[in-house]
């Protein structure tokens, strides 16, 4: 095999007619191709970070052609000359898309007028000076009582009536501040009490406005494969909900053009050019496979009816590392939301979630991170019932994610969590062989609110963070590790592994904390969870395979 065609990675699907697994390599050629076009980029204004793709391809004559493309805005421009367009049909919704954002936009603002509101920063200011003065009036009442309890016991010659008139005076001046205390603070606590209802109002509207709106979006893409056919979004995505983005992609957008101008796709490269993502883990000039929520779905039919190419040599093949969270599919759940989100237990008072990893646990704070497995469960129940997210798993994380249904289980569950009843496992891979064989890390951390989201080991200012772990296999040149966290802080098992005065290893796929090793996802799982049932008292006891080898 010439060594520019030696495959790096394969983009798959199952066709949905034959059942037949269809296949697009990411060759050493493509990859070239790629980094040429990091070097142009390099040479833009533009630092924002973003996935970029290319995907050689070759004419009805012969010729090669290499089409690119970005994924979402690029510059705050859909389209590009250049570039490959947007997928037709967005066209369609254009003018509902910009009402809605605008819309967006203004409730927005006001989220942010209504949370700063003088009565909010006034009553911020003023609630702890009078906490302060009514302390500073108990203690000097405390002394007073104090010093009567003295003359009492010495049996000095004492009118009892004035140290219990003294006393009542005490009581009634402390009864007075609180009452000019209640009366200075309630028209602020009103006026908060009034903002507070508005937000939720105008949170509601919001999430309504984002549903619509990507409701429109879906039915109006159009997807075309190899065959000529054309599907909409949604007519490819009957059940559950869809992720925000879907169909903005560099891999839907590649192949939809290639179809529809009769281009033969031979390779496909996807990269991250720009800025970190948020999370840390995707980042600049590293090559990226097909995303499980916005592109492997729609990979089947993309594929469908191309001209099929030459498989290399299954040995060949099998010489390709690759680290791939597929979506865990075992007997033991009871049912999946739209094939995403698969139910691992469920009943009238909880329900607890197989989480795939790239899914945020709850939605974020700007429209494009409303998509989590908290929004996609009240699309799917709708009002049918309450739901309320019981612990949260990093976006990159997979694993057991609980939801309690209704406010006394939800409050029952937390106390669990406070009292350290509630017993975690999680399972990891290093990204290098611990010499360390258990152990507890014992170091307390601390996020710098300049670089969110990134946690330190601080001394001073950390919270105390506390977690065990046990070696349970050496693969490769990694280490499998058993993670029992009895603290809960945000990236605890991230940094107590990463950091040098932990196991000094970070976690595979760990970007934010260094890794470097190319990998599609972060190899931690939540893999156990064990509590007492809040109505029943039974102890649950939930477990889910690990989806990585």
């Amino acid at each position: 095999m010439n060594k520019n065609q030696e495959v790096t990675y394969w983009y798959e699907g199952i066709c949905p007619y034959s059942g037949e697994r269809l296949r697009l390599p990411r060759t050493l050629q493509v990859e070239a191709i790629a980094k040429d076009l990091m070097q142009e980029l390099a040479q833009t204004i533009s630092t924002e970070g973003k996935m970029y793709g290319i995907l050689l391809t070759e004419s009805a004559t012969g010729e090669q052609i290499i089409l690119k493309a970005f994924s979402g805005l690029l510059n705050g421009e859909s389209q590009i000359i250049g570039w490959v367009p947007k997928i037709a049909g967005r066209e369609k919704v254009a003018m509902a898309e910009s009402i809605a954002l605008n819309k967006l936009a203004t409730i927005k603002q006001e989220l942010i007028a209504l949370s700063q509101i003088p009565e909010r920063l006034e009553y911020a200011r003023r609630s702890p000076e009078y906490e302060s003065q009514l302390q500073a009036l108990r203690d000097r009442h405390q002394i007073s009582k104090q010093h009567r309890q003295v003359k009492r016991s010495l049996n000095e010659e004492i009118n009892s009536q004035d140290l219990d008139r003294e006393s009542q005076l005490e009581k009634m001046a402390r009864r007075d501040f609180k009452r000019d205390r209640d009366l200075a603070l309630l028209p602020l606590k009103e006026a908060i009490a009034k903002a507070d209802a508005q937000m939720i109002f105008l949170k509601q509207e919001r999430r309504e406005l984002s549903r619509t709106l990507q409701t429109q979006m879906h039915q109006a893409y159009v997807l075309t494969n190899f065959a000529g056919e054309t599907r909409s979004l949604r007519q490819l995505i009957t059940e559950g909900a869809m992720p925000t983005g879907m169909g903005d992609c560099c891999a839907p957008k590649l192949l939809d053009y290639a179809a529809t101008n009769n281009l033969t796709p031979l390779a496909m490269a996807e990269f991250w050019y720009g800025k970190p993502s948020p999370d840390g883990y995707k980042v600049q000039g590293e090559f990226y496979g097909a995303c499980v929520e916005r592109c492997q779905p729609l990979m089947g039919f993309l594929l469908s009816g191309r001209r099929s190419l030459p498989d290399p040599l299954k040995k060949e093949q099998e010489q390709i590392p690759l680290f791939k969270g597929e979506e865990i599919q075992v007997p033991l759940f009871k049912g999946d939301l739209g094939g995403s989100l698969p139910v691992i237990y469920e009943d009238e008072y909880l329900i607890a979630i197989a989480k795939p990893a790239g899914l945020l646990s709850v939605p974020g704070r700007y429209l494009d991170t409303q998509d989590s497995v908290y929004s996609r469960l009240c699309q799917y129940f709708g009002d049918t019932i309450s739901l309320y997210p019981v612990h949260r798993l990093d976006r990159q994380t997979s694993g057991i994610l609980l939801f309690a249904r209704d406010l006394d289980s939800l409050r029952n569950l937390h106390q669990q969590f406070q009292q350290r009843k509630i017993h975690k496992v999680y399972e990891a891979l290093l990204s290098g062989k611990c010499e360390k064989d258990r152990g507890v890390i014992d170091l307390p951390l601390w996020g710098n609110p300049e670089n969110r989201p990134y946690q330190q080991v601080d001394f001073e200012r950390g919270k105390p963070s506390v977690t065990e772990f046990q070696i349970v296999g050496h693969e490769a040149h990694y280490s499998r590790i058993e993670f029992v966290p009895l603290t809960g802080r945000t990236h605890q098992l991230r940094v107590h592994a990463a950091d040098p005065r932990g196991l000094g290893l970070t976690i595979l796929g760990d970007r934010l904390y260094g890794c470097r090793a190319a990998t599609d996802r972060l190899h931690l799982h939540a893999r156990e969870l064990t509590f007492v049932h809040p109505r029943s008292q039974e102890v649950i006891h939930l477990q889910i395979p690990v989806p990585f080898t």
